[in-house]
């Protein structure tokens, strides 16, 4: 093992850490401040800030949104199955759809009942 065939992946590194921190240090400096009591308050999740926080919400805006993340982390499966495609074979591709239909039976069923209806 030649350290010398390393150097390449060392310089890009310094190069991309030096950029990174002069970025960062850049839009620091040079960015606009103007700060207000709208720029200042907190958000959280799209609501305006209430003075109690035991206040009724609808709950329909967080179940689109974990509705969301399970449906988009589902689909990251298919990504090494996407890659690998030409290697698992038929049994692979049975899994992958198997894994498709099961993911649209769950797509509709939340339709059907009206999870993402705003009404």
């Amino acid at each position: 093992m030649n350290i010398a065939e390393y150097f390449p992946v060392l310089l890009f590194i310094l190069v991309a850490l030096g950029l990174g921190c002069f970025l960062l240090f850049a839009g620091s400096f040079l960015g606009p401040r103007k700060p207000g009591a709208e720029k200042n308050s907190p958000y959280e999740c799209g609501f305006e800030a209430f003075e109690d926080a035991r206040m009724r919400f609808d709950v329909r805006y967080y179940l689109v949104a974990i509705l969301f993340i399970l449906f988009d982390l589902e689909l990251a499966f298919l990504f090494p199955w996407a890659i690998a495609n030409g290697h698992v074979g038929i049994v692979g591709f049975t899994t992958a759809m198997l894994f498709l239909v099961i993911l649209t039976i769950g797509f509709i069923y939340e339709w059907k009942k009206g999870a993402l209806d705003w009404d």
